[in-house]
């Protein structure tokens, strides 16, 4: 047993919290989207809580941890949906948030620390030079930098610039290694596919280079349709006028607008779906053009309101979002996330539309993958119990929609769908005893493992605790 009370004198002069509820309530992210998660990962807390605020703090921490075996899992805000950022094994939760800085800001990218939350960092670049990153997820007004990049994928704005894990959506990160001498690296190119989208089980992030778009004052479109093939169709199509300049794009089926998008109601019709958009303002006249050749319904428009004022934003209507919004009004109901590859993406989507009908109820984001338009699915399911679920999740993949499972906390059953050959051997190489949030990459613990056939993977030490 680690002996804390030595590691809390040797962390002298940084932030460390280890009153339970303080840390239990550090070591929480949104796992409860999941009934599943829920079960499993409720009782999951750190031992201890250390909020470093330069990078000279992390590396000592990592330091006296690896010299005491300890666990480490980093935490930007704790936005994430599948465990991310909870320690399976204890230990401590490395909590990024006062690391918060913007160092610097150029023509087409930014310098900043891990910590700065996505909205803030936004706002700063805009002030300086009317800048904005190139996309975001829907949770910029909680969630960090550092945490998008090792937790997320796309996001808001991905309909023009793809995903994180596309080239140049990144610039440069730097990263420390969990060693008896921590190092710190530098990663940029081909480089930071080791450590994008790996949970923190390979390095901790300490700087951050994003790239930058032009900021716009973003006008929020909803757009109504009697039948959501109609909006899927119409969303499909638009993204393909290449003159119209677009952040998001998600066609959401009924009944989930009138339902629970609650702040819209005023001007939304019961029974209708609707297609969410945002729209560069020089775009809005050729949007609004094509949506009246392409029969849709106008229900409301962010420039023509009196005031936003508790309006949410709509991407805030958006990605993970929708899922909050339903949660809120109907805990029963949860989620699944779905690749419809095309370029028949649009058949796939009304394949599984006509075989699920109200059981999943469709929500799509349309966003560029290798280049192409395309669209992903965030569809709202009826949970009626976890044997169901696994099989709208084969029903799925027998009709080639891969499921990037929510209801997984490890790299390769959520978003990796495969052992990811380059972040293991990085771990290898900057965390030999494997205390960078452990339990998250199932190859370290097992490297014959076969994501295919294991559905119930539970890290082992888990697994010994849940059945204990």
């Amino acid at each position: 047993m680690p002996d804390y009370a030595k590691i809390k004198q040797e962390l002298d002069g940084i932030a460390v919290e280890d009153h339970p509820a303080l840390v239990k309530q550090k070591s929480r992210d949104f796992y409860w989207y999941s009934p599943i998660l829920k079960d499993e990962l409720d009782h999951v807390t750190a031992d201890l809580i250390v909020s470093p605020t330069s990078e000279e703090e992390v590396i000592r921490t990592l330091k006296v941890a690896y010299a005491h075996g300890v666990p480490v899992t980093p935490r930007g805000a704790g936005t994430g949906n599948y465990g991310q950022a909870m320690p399976l094994s204890g230990g401590i939760v490395l909590n990024l948030i006062n690391m918060n800085k913007v160092k610097e800001i150029h023509p087409g990218r930014v310098i900043c620390e891990p910590g700065i939350v996505i909205a803030e960092l936004d706002k700063q670049t805009k002030a300086h030079s009317g800048q904005e990153l190139r996309f975001h997820p829907s949770t910029a007004q909680t969630a960090t930098i550092g945490g998008f990049i090792a937790g997320g994928s796309g996001g808001v704005g991905s309909i023009t610039w793809g995903g994180l894990r596309d080239l140049g959506n990144i610039l440069r990160l730097r990263v420390v290694t969990m060693e008896a001498e921590p190092r710190v690296l530098e990663l940029s190119a081909w480089d930071l596919q080791k450590v994008s989208h790996a949970y923190g089980t390979n390095g901790i992030i300490t700087e951050v280079e994003m790239p930058l778009a032009p900021a716009y004052d973003w006008v929020d479109v909803i757009i109504g349709y009697d039948d959501y093939m109609d909006a899927v169709r119409f969303a499909d199509s638009l993204c393909h006028r290449n003159g119209i300049l677009l952040k998001e794009v998600a066609p959401i089926a009924a009944p989930i607008p009138f339902s629970y998008f609650t702040r819209h109601k005023p001007w939304l019709k019961d029974g209708q779906s609707v297609v969410v958009l945002m729209v560069a303002p020089h775009s809005l006249l050729p949007t609004l053009a094509y949506a009246e050749k392409m029969k849709g319904d106008v229900r409301f428009r962010s420039d023509t309101v009196e005031s936003m004022k508790g309006i949410p934003h709509a991407y805030e209507l958006a990605w993970n979002h929708t899922t909050l919004r339903a949660l809120k009004v109907d805990p029963s109901i949860t989620y699944l996330q779905v690749q419809y590859p095309g370029p028949d993406h649009v058949a796939k989507v009304a394949k599984m539309t006509e075989i699920f009908g109200d059981e999943v109820v469709g929500h799509l984001e349309f966003l560029r993958f290798d280049g192409r338009i395309q669209c992903s699915g965030l569809p709202l399911v009826r949970y009626t119990s976890k044997e169901r679920l696994e099989e709208i999740i084969r029903i799925h993949e027998e009709n080639g929609c891969p499921i990037f499972n929510p209801h997984r906390y490890t790299l390769e059953e959520g978003g990796m769908k495969q052992t990811d050959e380059i972040q293991l051997a990085f771990k290898k190489e900057t965390d030999p005893k494997g205390l960078l949030n452990p339990g998250k990459m199932i190859a370290w613990e097992n490297p014959d493992f076969d994501f295919k056939a294991g559905k119930n993977y539970l890290f082992p030490g888990l697994q010994a605790f849940a059945e204990g």
